[in-house]
């Protein structure tokens, strides 16, 4: 079986490239809905390329994935009516002539003249049915992209069939039954180990409900080029290592505003320290036990505190608390003026009267999905989706919303970035924090809420897979120090 590796380039992780002509407009982070990648599509038969060699250029990569993961065992191919099931046949046919023992289940026959036309070049056994197919890999290419209705409960017993009696499952371009749009599909929808985005990424790789399923998503080149996408797979993060001449103040000073509950700021400060900043100040009126002695507290008046020219970035929200005197604390970071960091409680009590008029561009909000449902109750946006939502709320306010979760998504000046996803072992109390701290150091060093959300995603990320399984928060922050290592 083949091994994935936990953070792969965007830019290295294909297969079957065009010819070199049509390389140079090739735009491997873009993620395109079905009806960019339809007009993409159009665009490209309209300069001469045949549809059918799209086909093959997406059946022939497939086929290379299938191998890898196969190891050559035998393969089965249910393949649907349409162009998805075209892909599949041509897989099929690529894997036959390879030597692999492949079967199709076809329970539809082709309806497109180019699905026919796939179909035709396959001269193994096409079964209408699932009984006795058992093998190494289970390939789905049902429908894709292509279904615009719920899934079927017959086709949906014929997955979950041939699922099950297959050691290794791949769906081509999108799991059947899974909106490639909003990510949405049927919660009884088998979950695959691979899944090969043709062309382009679709938004359903890396959010939606249906995450789950899509397994290790990796990316097919067929010639799609570069759409000016507004949606992007986020580069992987290099961090530059200090200029000749740094110093504490130009590395970035990240002022931590404490509140109720200041071990959450403490977990913060922490990260946002290993995280590369120059200089972090506690702003507390509340000192606590695991205070570290390099940490400067400040308990004196926080408007006084917040006038430091020299500070770069202001991290509120974390152990803040909700009541009246974490309310002016957090007006108070609001009026300073400074790049600021929104997070947890800061969220809560955030309303339009407090950030209206104020320039936001340079504010960077990490809302978890309830946070998120809450901002855009008090600022009155709407969206059917995690990304509309995001999107929604990044342009009433005018800020960078970083909407984290197990689909961690980055709304900015009506762009979206999506990540893949990351250790499962975040889902821990005070990851948040920590993600906090790590995207105030990074704000204040790049002063860029587009590249300093970027960091911190990556930066976070890295720091789970230090950290390894079953960490504490705490662990996790101390983990964000070989994490910058690695990154820089």
């Amino acid at each position: 079986m083949v091994t994935f590796s936990k953070s792969p380039s965007p830019e290295t992780d294909t297969v079957s490239p065009p010819p070199a002509s049509e390389a140079a407009a090739l735009a491997p982070s873009q993620v395109l809905t079905v009806s960019q990648m339809r007009a993409a599509e159009a665009a490209m038969f309209d300069s001469g390329i045949e549809e059918w060699a799209l086909m093959q250029r997406a059946g022939q990569g497939a086929a290379d994935w299938i191998m890898r993961i196969g190891a050559g065992g035998p393969v089965t191919v249910l393949c649907g009516p349409g162009h998805n099931g075209g892909d599949g046949y041509v897989a099929a046919a690529a894997l036959k002539a390879r030597g692999v023992a492949v079967r199709v289940v076809a329970p539809t026959p082709s309806k497109t003249e180019l699905a026919r036309h796939a179909a035709s070049t396959f001269d193994g056994e096409v079964l209408e049915d699932a009984r006795d197919t058992s093998g190494s890999v289970f390939v789905d290419a049902l429908f894709g992209i292509g279904l615009s209705r719920p899934l079927s409960d017959d086709h949906r017993a014929l997955l979950t069939v041939l699922h099950a009696s297959h050691r290794h499952s791949v769906a081509l371009d999108v799991p059947s039954g899974v909106d490639a749009d909003t990510g949405d599909g049927p919660d009884d929808l088998p979950a695959f180990d691979l899944t090969l985005a043709f062309g382009a990424w679709k938004p359903a790789h890396f959010s939606g409900r249906a995450l789950a399923k899509i397994g290790v998503a990796r990316l097919v080149d067929i010639g799609i080029g570069d759409q000016g996408a507004a949606m992007q797979l986020a580069s992987p993060a290099k961090i530059p290592p200090p200029a000749f001449d740094a110093h504490k103040y130009t590395r970035g000073l990240v002022a931590v505003v404490g509140g109720a509950m200041p071990g959450a700021t403490l977990l913060a400060a922490r990260a946002a320290a290993l995280a590369g900043a120059g200089y972090v100040k506690w702003l507390s009126e509340h000192d606590h036990p695991g205070h570290p002695p390099d940490l400067v507290r400040v308990d004196g008046a926080l408007d006084g505190a917040l006038s430091d020219t020299r500070i770069g970035c202001v991290l509120i929200g974390p152990g803040l608390g909700r009541d009246d005197q974490a309310k002016q604390r957090l007006e108070a970071a609001l009026a300073c003026g400074k790049s600021l960091v929104l997070d947890a409680d800061a969220l809560h009590l955030l309303r339009p009267a407090m950030i209206d008029g104020r320039e936001a561009s340079n504010m960077i909000l990490t809302p978890h999905e309830g946070e998120l449902a809450r901002l855009c109750d008090a600022f009155g946006v709407k969206g059917d989706t995690k990304r509309e939502r995001a999107l929604a709320l990044a342009e009433r306010i005018g800020c960078a919303v970083l909407a984290k979760g197990p689909d961690t998504i980055l709304a900015h000046d009506g762009q979206i970035r999506f990540f893949r996803p990351a250790s499962r072992w975040l889902s821990v109390a005070g990851s948040g924090d920590v993600l906090a701290g790590v995207a105030s150091a990074r704000l204040a060093a790049t002063r860029d809420p587009l590249d300093a959300a970027c960091e911190a995603v990556h930066l976070h990320s890295d720091a789970a897979r230090w950290a390894g399984a079953g960490f504490t928060a705490a662990m996790l922050a101390e983990a964000v120090h070989p994490a910058l290592a690695n990154l820089t």
